[in-house]
């Protein structure tokens, strides 16, 4: 097979059958051979029974249904996972993507050679206040230093085209899908590319994705990968590091408020450390608590990463 076509959706009934039309016309226009695999996200409308009806009338389409809402990640993971194709294309169902750009993705990975292809919207951001650009440069910038993958603008483009044994050998888990070029570069996937392509209006419906918390969460989950992929097969480097540094940084503080003291009482004179100020204390605390947190959050996610149970969801139906 050709082309998997894996698209995750979440309330996404009106758009659905005219994405698989467009789908279908490009594929027969350039004979390729092609399965479209659409996950549903949990939805509350009418999405899935559109899914079951377009596989009753083409064996083209395949449908994996949640029980409920988990997210994009879990969806592409799952996408991935039942993926046949010797190139695989993610894209979303809201027809913002455009089917058109399949031919020449399909070339880039099977032509000259790209392990990933990603999307790059150069239109997208025309008209948005500037309260939603600002943030998505930010965030690409910052993802683009931390990850040493200068030559991607838009990490977050759903559109993205790959070759087979990468889908197969990356697990995305979480809300990692913003990072899987990252994740293919630390796999050992190391061509990765990048192709303009054009953003259409949203047609039906509002978007799913809204709102500060998704760029706060992704630079959580970026320094979250960050560490893992530096820290994650050596934790004692880093912690080892920082305890043995704050272990010492202490006993040469007790030492010296000893000598003060010592000095202080040998002299007869009066003595005034900034240890008797009560702010010192609640600095030193805040600081332990805060190291003690981060650490706790940063155990925990290596953890979850480890953890039989971090890619097992609910999935009701597959077609």
């Amino acid at each position: 097979m050709d082309i998997s076509v894996v698209v995750p959706l979440f309330n996404e009934e009106e758009s659905i059958a005219e994405l698989h039309a467009w789908i279908k016309r490009v594929m027969d226009k350039n004979g390729f051979s092609y399965e479209v695999i659409f996950v549903n996200d949990g939805s509350t409308d009418h999405s899935w029974e559109v899914i079951e009806k377009l596989s009753q009338e083409f064996p083209e389409v395949h449908g994996i249904k949640f029980r409920r809402n988990y997210g994009k990640s879990p969806a592409l993971f799952h996408g991935f996972e039942q993926a046949k194709g010797d190139v695989v294309i993610t894209m979303d169902a809201d027809l913002q993507d455009s089917p058109d750009e399949i031919p020449e993705l399909y070339k880039m990975i099977k032509e000259e050679g790209y392990d990933l292809v990603s999307g790059f919207k150069m239109n997208r951001r025309q008209g948005d206040p500037l309260s939603k650009t600002i943030p998505t440069k930010l965030f690409n910038a910052t993802t683009r230093m931390v990850s040493g993958i200068h030559n991607l603008h838009d990490f977050n483009c759903g559109l993205k085209a790959y070759r087979k044994d990468v889908v197969k050998h990356i697990e995305v888990y979480g809300e990692m899908h913003r990072f899987i070029p990252y994740l293919a570069k630390n796999a050992g996937f190391n061509k990765i590319g990048e192709k303009p392509v054009h953003h259409q209006a949203r047609q039906h419906g509002v978007s799913k994705f809204m709102g500060w918390n998704r760029f706060v969460n992704g630079y959580l989950d970026l320094i979250s990968l960050w560490f893992i992929d530096s820290f994650g097969m050596k934790p004692m480097h880093i912690f080892g590091f920082i305890g043995t540094l704050m272990f010492i940084v202490g006993f040469i503080a007790v030492i010296c408020v000893g000598a003060f003291k010592l000095y202080a009482m040998y002299t007869g004179g009066h003595y005034a450390l900034v240890t008797d100020m009560p702010y010192f204390y609640i600095s030193l605390t805040m600081m332990i608590l805060g190291t003690q947190l981060f650490v706790a959050g940063f155990l925990g996610d290596l953890i979850s990463r480890n953890s039989q149970e971090r890619n097992k969801y609910q999935v009701e139906k597959v077609i």
